[in-house]
């Protein structure tokens, strides 16, 4: 029996996996990652490189991917809540251009797989949030991509969960629109 729930997407490559929570009076348990159930879940990735951020609510990070150098990535949230968004940016697939966006907290454990690929976002929408993920390539500072947030043609719902003003940095307010 699988301790993870893999649910497929309407876009091919993207996974949200629920694991399975162990729980009583004193806490609880659960596996975040078994490669042997990921790959039978059709996440077959090896991850080199694990990264953590915390941010405030409203605070809106992307859209980022790597040029050369794609990375796919597990995401997670240790603490919070954020609204995740994976858009497809690989031109001969056949949903180039589409997004897709689920909750991610602390209270569902739900994580997101993000193959390479993807330009990869996300708003928090609680007081503040811990943003846990895995990586399948090293982050490359030279190898920098980016889709600005508000892009119309995207025409993603940031405001699916929160409603109020977006913080981004001046770097993420630069960023280009899509069909750059």
């Amino acid at each position: 029996m699988s301790n993870f729930i893999f649910e497929k997407t309407p876009i091919e490559g993207l996974v949200v996996i629920t694991p399975k929570v162990f729980g009583d009076a004193r806490g609880y348990f659960m596996e975040t990652y078994r490669e042997k159930e990921f790959i039978e879940g059709g996440v077959n990735a090896k991850f080199v490189q694990d990264n953590q951020s915390k941010s405030k609510k409203g605070v809106l990070r992307g859209l980022h991917f790597q040029k050369n150098n794609p990375q796919g990535k597990l995401v997670r949230v240790l603490e919070g809540a954020v609204y995740d968004v994976a858009v497809d940016i690989r031109k001969d697939s056949a949903t180039y251009g589409k997004w897709y966006g689920v909750l991610l907290s602390e209270e569902n454990k739900k994580q997101f797989y993000i193959p390479e690929g993807f330009a990869h976002g996300f708003v928090v929408v609680s007081d503040s949030a811990t943003f846990a993920y895995k990586c399948t390539n090293y982050y490359d500072p030279t190898d920098e991509g980016a889709i600005i947030y508000n892009d119309p043609t995207l025409n993603i719902n940031w405001n699916e969960y929160y409603d109020g003003e977006f913080i981004l940095s001046e770097k993420d307010l630069k960023n280009p629109p899509f069909e750059n």
